[in-house]
């Protein structure tokens, strides 16, 4: 039971990745479109595609907290005892991103509407940072299972810094990929050509730091990277594969598998993660079956879960596809 529980904490992982990760993406477009006029069309086209989903996105982050603090409790102290100063910047981040995205529209003065897109866009950059500094420290071992670990040397370290800049990289990735899609359909050919070089760019620098990400964890986590270069090397093999072909398929025009394979190359790095860990949620000092709730316990995580399946999943695909196809838009 515990093992399936962890899969499902691994599922809301998954879907916070590849949406949250382009939400946040967006927000890193936004900060580097450049001034008033240059960046005004790219910042329209990431306000259009945000506005109807950004706050939705955020319920995989729910999701991913409440299994591990009720299936894995004794995981999540740990975590939260140690990588505390991370895990405050992130959260710090994404309440500065909802109210800079929620003002920039509302406010009058441009010097406070600039303020507020400017939090908007730093804190988009910060949040997935420091998201993936957590990761990196637990990744390398370094939370102990009793938690209160050192406060700053658990995370200030390559590997997890790494992990931190390959997390803003990936989102900024897999927005530019959505953006091309979202251009696409609105038939703004001038904006699909302006997010493909961009997407063309993050896509390259997203594989640099993994694989520099990978040589920082040879260094720091021993147990992890070697588990991924044997049980989880398909894994990794499958997210190499996907990026290379996302990439040409965009260098060659195509757009129908665009989404796809950028989210299975996100979707192979985050499984392949979860192998290579295995059977450890925090490598090497707590097992998924030491670290679990009594079984009466999963087994209402199992409950809620089929719950959300039927219920949430459903209704966020509805949304998705309204906003996908203006039909929001236009019912104002």
């Amino acid at each position: 039971m515990s093992t399936a529980a962890a899969v499902i904490l691994w599922v809301g992982a998954t879907f916070y990745a590849i949406f949250g990760g382009a939400d946040f993406g967006g927000g890193f477009w936004d900060l580097i479109a450049g001034g008033p006029e240059k960046g005004e069309r790219p910042r329209n086209t990431i306000q259009n595609s945000l506005t109807p989903v950004w706050e939705a996105n955020h319920v995989w982050l729910i999701f991913i907290l409440v299994v591990l603090w009720t299936a894995f409790p004794s995981a999540f102290s740990a975590m939260f005892t140690t990588l505390y100063v991370p895990l405050v910047l992130a959260v710090l981040g994404i309440v500065l991103r909802g109210s800079g995205f929620a003002f920039r529209k509302s406010v009058e003065g441009l010097s406070e509407r600039r303020a507020a897109g400017a939090t908007f866009a730093l804190s988009s950059v910060i949040t997935p940072f420091f998201m993936g500094t957590v990761v990196g420290a637990i990744a390398i071992g370094n939370v102990p299972a009793g938690g209160n670990g050192d406060a700053f040397s658990t995370w200030l370290a390559p590997a997890p810094l790494f992990f931190g800049g390959m997390f803003v990289a990936t989102g900024a990735y897999l927005a530019a990929v959505f953006l091309v899609g979202d251009s696409r359909r609105a038939e703004d050919h001038e904006m699909e050509v302006y997010f493909e070089k961009r997407a063309l760019a993050a896509g390259v620098v997203a594989g640099i730091f993994a694989v520099v990400g990978l040589i920082a964890l040879h260094s720091e986590g021993h147990y992890v990277y070697d588990r991924l270069v044997h049980e989880g090397l398909p894994l990794i093999i499958l997210s190499a594969v996907s990026g290379i072909g996302m990439l040409g398929v965009l260098l060659l025009g195509g757009r129908l598998l665009l989404r796809p394979l950028a989210a299975l190359a996100v979707i192979g790095v985050l499984w392949g993660w979860f192998v290579a860990q295995f059977p450890y949620l925090l490598p090497t000092s707590l097992t998924i079956s030491q670290a679990a709730a009594p079984n009466a316990t999963l087994g209402a995580v199992f409950v809620v879960f089929g719950i959300a399946c039927i219920v949430v999943i459903p209704a966020l695909m509805i949304l998705f596809v309204l906003a996908q196809t203006d039909m929001l838009e236009h019912e104002h």
